[in-house]
């Protein structure tokens, strides 16, 4: 029997598969599991406060009464009652929105990946903060769409940044299809991008002709209950929201959405059934069942409760163990903080010590299309307990102090 080597195998590939790459938080994540090992690494949702007994039997009741339905095929857009619900929940965001504009995906990954599909050629330009979300870069890459990122600070996508870097890419002849942004809690910088500056975005983006991709997972995770006005709601013509459940319920489930003209809804349609026929009916009769009977709103606010502390735990320690002349930001929301350390102290030479000494993050390199970020990392405060996160920014100082000319230091500061 001949057998067909992996280089043969490799020759034949498409030329999008040199897109394709390990991801950096997926490769620690095998990392994160050993014995004894403290995560900062990856953003997991705090599960533990979930009624577990009632989804259960959520569950087993639709299973029980709904089981033809909930096992068999479904409609390609969702269900409307999940639709309905998705238009309850953005409503809280300032957004107006029609159920049939609704496109139900395995995930928001997957409503990124079909929004790309449907607006980029090879060699279009998508814009996006920088640092931005590792796996939107893996989704560019494989769609070989070029990122172009544009500076933040602490209030989030810089106007004048993002009006310059439009007029240089213009200038070249280069054509722009989308802005995509994380606009509430970024991941990995943690930062929000501050209301004065939306509707600046928004109209910048609409006078040069580019749409806006507004990916937003943790907009309901503010650690003071407070909600800021969606993207869309300023601009609904010109923006595509993405949205998920799996912040704020089951990251297993699976279900995210993007809300977008019918147009171009009825295309995502289209898109997604050639990817996955339609979207689980069981995960979103548990969604529905869950959102439509539970006080899910007061899970929210009590994971967001923890979060909160587990992050001020996180601000403190950084205070503590961090060598001088480093940096952070704090968040309001979400599951970030994202650390600038002294120039020339290199976070990817500190990744393979710092497992040694138990603990792992994700180098902030891994969240820049070109290279960048190679003295800052991404922590995450959402998953481990107030003392493993302590004692993983200890073992983490530890490490940094080991490296040469890297000086400990109590005067650590935080960038709001």
């Amino acid at each position: 029997m001949t057998t067909i080597t992996d280089s043969l195998h490799t020759a034949r590939f498409a030329d999008r598969a040199d897109g394709y790459h390990p991801s950096p938080v997926r490769e620690v994540f095998e990392v994160s599991m050993r014995p004894n090992m403290i995560s900062l690494a990856g953003g997991n949702p705090d599960l533990s406060g979930l009624p577990m007994e009632r989804i259960a039997d959520m569950a087993h009741q639709i299973i029980k009464e709904r089981g033809q339905e909930a096992l068999q095929y479904g409609s390609g857009a969702g269900t409307t009652e999940l639709q309905e619900l998705i238009c309850e929940i953005m409503a809280m965001e300032g957004i107006s929105a029609a159920s049939e504009n609704i496109q139900i995906t395995s995930g928001s990954q997957m409503a990124l990946e079909l929004v790309t599909k449907l607006f980029c050629n090879p060699g279009d330009v998508i814009l996006a903060e920088g640092p931005t979300y590792v796996g939107a870069l893996g989704t560019f890459a494989g769609l070989q769409a070029d990122v172009v990122q544009v500076p933040i600070d602490n209030k989030g996508l810089i106007p004048a940044e993002l009006e310059k870097t439009i007029g240089t890419l213009k200038a070249q002849g280069r054509t722009i299809k989308f802005l995509y942004t994380i606009p509430n809690f970024n991941n990995p910088s943690g930062i929000t991008l501050a209301p004065d500056r939306r509707r600046a975005i928004v109209d910048i983006c609409r006078a040069a002709g580019i749409a806006i991709v507004e990916d937003n997972p943790y907009g309901l995770l503010s650690f003071d209950g407070s909600t800021q006005q969606a993207l869309y709601a300023l601009d609904p013509d010109n923006v595509f929201y993405l949205g998920s459940f799996s912040k704020i319920f089951s990251p297993g489930l699976r279900i995210g959405w993007v809300l977008a003209p019918t147009e171009v809804r009825k295309r995502l349609q289209l898109a997604a059934e050639a990817t996955t026929i339609c979207p689980s009916v069981l995960s979103q009769m548990l969604v529905e069942s869950y959102i439509s009977g539970f006080d899910w709103r007061s899970h929210v606010r009590e994971a967001c409760a923890t979060y909160s502390r587990r992050c001020d735990a996180v601000m403190d320690a950084l205070k503590l163990h961090m060598p001088e002349g480093s940096t952070w930001t704090r968040p309001t929301g979400g599951f970030f903080t994202w650390i600038t350390l002294p120039t020339g102290k290199s976070v990817d030479a500190l990744l393979q010590p710092a497992i040694g000494a138990g603990v792992v993050f994700v180098p902030g390199s891994a969240f820049f299309a070109e290279p960048a970020g190679t003295n800052q990392l991404r922590v995450a405060f959402s998953f481990e307990t107030d003392e493993a996160l302590v004692e993983g920014i200890r073992r983490l100082g530890v490490t940094l102090t080991a490296l040469p000319s890297v000086r400990p230091s109590t005067t650590g500061e935080d960038v709001t």
